[in-house]
């Protein structure tokens, strides 16, 4: 006979937290939608507006930076890193996505704050507008969520 497991589990309830949201202008058009997703995921969860704090960077390559700053300043329960980068006809497309990425893992691995990744990386606008609300969903949405539910996690650890 089978013992009882223990489990953890996060849950999507952003009461009493403190959240930045770090999103970029670039791109702003597909951008607004993920903040809009995300903010409005924060409040129907319990956040009071006043402790959300939106923090806007010129692009990808500069959330890292300000994801770990805002970390470092143990002010926040968590953090959102959003933004779009899309293909173009360059590799420049290859590096921002890898060291942005890279960027924003570090800054939540050595700072222990729950980072929500939702930098798009798509070939093409197409793919971007399905993702910031239409057929895919919102990944702002979900960044939003994922972030709570490690917050929570955490709680319990």
């Amino acid at each position: 006979m089978m013992q009882t497991v223990t489990t953890i589990a996060g849950r999507l309830d952003a009461t009493g937290l403190k959240i930045a949201v770090v999103a970029t202008r670039f791109n702003d058009f597909i951008v607004d939608r993920l903040v809009g997703g995300a903010l409005d995921c924060l409040e129907r969860h319990g956040i009071n507006a006043p402790d959300i704090t939106l923090v806007r960077v010129p692009g990808a390559f500069e959330l890292p930076l300000l994801c770990q700053k805002l970390a470092a300043q143990k002010r926040y329960d968590g953090i959102l890193a959003l933004g779009a980068v899309i293909r173009g006809g360059t590799p420049h497309f290859d590096y921002i996505c890898a060291e942005a990425t890279k960027g924003i893992a570090q800054a939540m691995l050595a700072s222990g704050t729950p980072v929500g990744f939702g930098l798009l990386t798509c070939d093409t606008i197409e793919q971007a507008i399905e993702r910031a609300g239409s057929k895919a969903g919102n990944k702002g949405v979900e960044a939003a969520a994922a972030m709570l539910e490690t917050i929570r996690v955490l709680e319990q650890l």
